[in-house]
């Protein structure tokens, strides 16, 4: 593709950025004035690399399997393991799940499935018998459950990237882990309903910092327990995304258990790692969540200096390269909404709607809430695509 195709000359886009800065003008509405957009706009330097041709795989591509399976989505957030478990066959008859606003997101994409969550319950798994038989109303309260469960208990607690947006003289600097009692504890709770209901298979999902704050073997002690209700649990594995198809280096903290008298191997990764210079060439016409952010002119000049991969330290953003897979995309604060990286192409941050592609929700998937809480439900979910891999491999096994 011709990264340089529409682009003003770099004299012309540094009058318009100079006058901006001279007059306190704002920088979106002189480009409005002559017919402009943000991608209009261009860095200083772009690199010509010969690109290798593997192209990224796409949901929206892939058809989906007619659903045999129940399931059921602990902590379903905005979906990314339901429509994984989707498109390899299986019926998530339930999502669980604590925000209001991810339950819209929810509801919204979902109409006809049901949501244990605000503003009809809670949807706090911590509220074991409520919860419990709220989900045993649906799905039967006779175990074992003929079924799957999938969840990722919320794992700010154990990130890396989700602490040290704080000062280091915050407590909330260092990972907190287990010792959170509000997040550090959801993983026990969510092995809880797995004791409940004896589903037929689970898949438990996290970030690969939970290992770091396990000194104590917690989480082995935790399956070893399920191991001697009659689980045959797979090693916990730390995967990267972008050696499942997705764009992006996204490392994921994964177990299977089943009850099926053997284990279930983890899907196979490729040898490369995915680069997301395919998904910036999609059209992003007719499509929503695409409202790009207004960036001030002296953000700009700023940005259109910065390299393939370079950090603009000033804003925390970095300008992600073509030519390999996105940097991790993250959620962003609880109060002060998500955040996107640069486009490799237009000195601007991503829309909600590319963050999605880079985290291979399909098109046709909808977020609500306010722009910031969309960030916050791509930022927080797992890849769809990986989630379809797991899915598949699960689906084989039993």
């Amino acid at each position: 593709m011709d990264a340089l195709k529409n682009k003003l000359t770099l004299p012309e886009q540094e009058e318009i950025l100079n006058n901006c800065i001279r007059s306190e003008k704002p920088l979106a509405d002189e480009l409005s004035k002559k017919g402009l957009t943000y991608d209009s706009l261009r860095y200083r330097e772009y690199i010509d690399i010969t690109l290798h041709d593997r192209s990224s795989e796409t949901l929206d591509e892939k058809p989906k399997i007619p659903a045999s399976i129940p399931a059921v989505s602990f902590f379903s957030g905005a979906g990314g393991l339901n429509i994984g478990f989707e498109y390899a066959g299986f019926d998530n008859l339930v999502s669980i799940e604590l925000s209001e606003t991810f339950c819209d997101t929810l509801r919204r994409n979902y109409p006809s499935k049901t949501i244990i969550g605000p503003p009809d319950s809670t949807g706090d798994v911590r509220n074991h018998e409520e919860t419990a038989s709220l989900l045993g109303a649906i799905i039967g309260s006779t175990k074992p459950f003929d079924g799957v469960f999938h969840g990722g208990p919320p794992c700010q607690s154990f990130s890396i990237a989700a602490n040290q947006r704080f000062g280091k003289d915050s407590d909330n600097f260092k990972r907190r882990g287990f010792d959170d009692e509000e997040k550090g504890e959801l993983l026990f709770d969510y092995l809880w309903y797995i004791k409940r209901f004896r589903p037929r298979a689970f898949l438990i999902e996290n970030v690969a910092g939970i290992e770091d704050c396990d000194g104590n073997s917690t989480i082995q002690t935790a399956l070893d327990e399920l191991s001697s209700l009659g689980y045959n649990i797979l090693p916990p594995k730390i995967v990267n995304a972008t050696h499942y198809g997705v764009p992006q280096n996204r490392l994921r903290w994964l177990t299977i258990g089943t009850r099926s008298g053997r284990a279930i191997d983890f899907p196979a990764p490729t040898e490369h790692r995915t680069a997301c210079f395919g998904l910036f060439s999609r059209d992003l016409s007719n499509v929503d969540n695409h409202q790009t952010r207004k960036h001030s002119a002296e953000s700009i000049s700023r940005y259109m200096l910065l390299a393939y991969g370079a950090r603009d330290k000033l804003g925390r953003v970095d300008r992600l390269s073509p030519y390999a897979p996105s940097k991790t995309v993250v959620a962003g604060g609880t109060k002060g909404g998500g955040r996107s990286h640069l486009h490799p192409y237009s000195p601007r941050t991503l829309s909600v709607r590319e963050c999605a592609r880079l985290q291979t929700f399909p098109d046709s998937y909808v977020f609500t809430g306010s722009t910031a809480r969309q960030f916050t439900q791509v930022g927080n979910a797992v890849p769809p695509l990986l989630a379809y891999k797991i899915a598949m491999q699960i689906r084989e096994g039993i």
